[in-house]
């Protein structure tokens, strides 16, 4: 393999690739199909279905692979299910300041994935398990930095106080399930650099009173969120 196949330039600044379009064509989740109930069916007896992407694409070298969770916490409001997400510390080694799901790497005490996505929520955003009901899982799905994350779906039951790890996470924040669920607000973003081109999703979401920029939802988190898409509306 040449130096060019194996080379891939790191997406530092998401937020100034230029969007080339959007999704308003395809259809949103029928707000019906939202509700914590109809989440519960869903994942009971899911439909025939194929995830649209299944990772990052080409890896960075020279680091094995290890298997990790992600909890996609779907937050029970009376006015609505909307999903808890995190704002990464800028310091970290991985992902830093990225939006994403509680969740890392796992620990040779988890006894599975779901044990996994559980202990990381509780220890980086304080989320008590008393609160959380595990519904079901999205397919693997392999990161740039070789993590093998399943994405361990929850409905969680309010109330609850989150207390976040201030070493890992920088803000905690919730997005109407509705929104995410619309394609018309997922952009499609094409990264050229040196020759070499990457794709991915973002999932612009304001902050409240419109301060600032929006939380820029993007890499995993939003493929993570489109295969939620796809599930959803098979």
């Amino acid at each position: 393999m040449t130096a060019a196949e194996t080379f891939r330039a790191p997406i530092l600044n998401p937020r100034a690739v230029p969007v080339q379009g959007h999704d308003g064509h395809l259809p949103a989740v029928d707000v019906a199909q939202l509700s914590a109930q109809a989440l519960r069916r869903r994942f009971a007896l899911p439909p025939p279905w194929e995830p649209e992407t299944r990772g990052d694409g080409r890896l960075f070298e020279g680091r094995e692979r290890a298997a990790a969770s992600v909890l996609v916490p779907l937050v029970a409001r009376a006015g609505g299910v909307t999903v808890l997400l995190t704002q990464r510390t800028a310091h970290l080694r991985d992902h830093a300041g990225q939006i994403s799901f509680p969740g890392g790497r796992a620990e040779s005490g988890d006894e599975d994935a779901v044990a996994t996505a559980l202990r990381e929520a509780e220890e980086e955003v304080g989320l008590a398990r008393r609160h959380i009901e595990v519904i079901g899982s999205l397919p693997e799905y392999r990161t740039v930095t070789h993590y093998d994350v399943t994405p361990v779906v929850a409905l969680v039951q309010p109330p609850f106080t989150l207390a976040l790890d201030a070493h890992e996470v920088a803000d905690a924040f919730e997005v109407p399930l509705a929104f995410l669920m619309s394609p018309v607000h997922h952009q499609h973003h094409v990264f050229e650099f040196a020759g070499h081109q990457r794709e991915f999703l973002s999932m612009p979401w304001p902050r409240p009173g419109g301060a600032g920029e929006p939380y820029f939802i993007w890499g995993a988190t939003a493929a993570m969120l489109r295969n939620l898409y796809r599930f959803l509306s098979a």
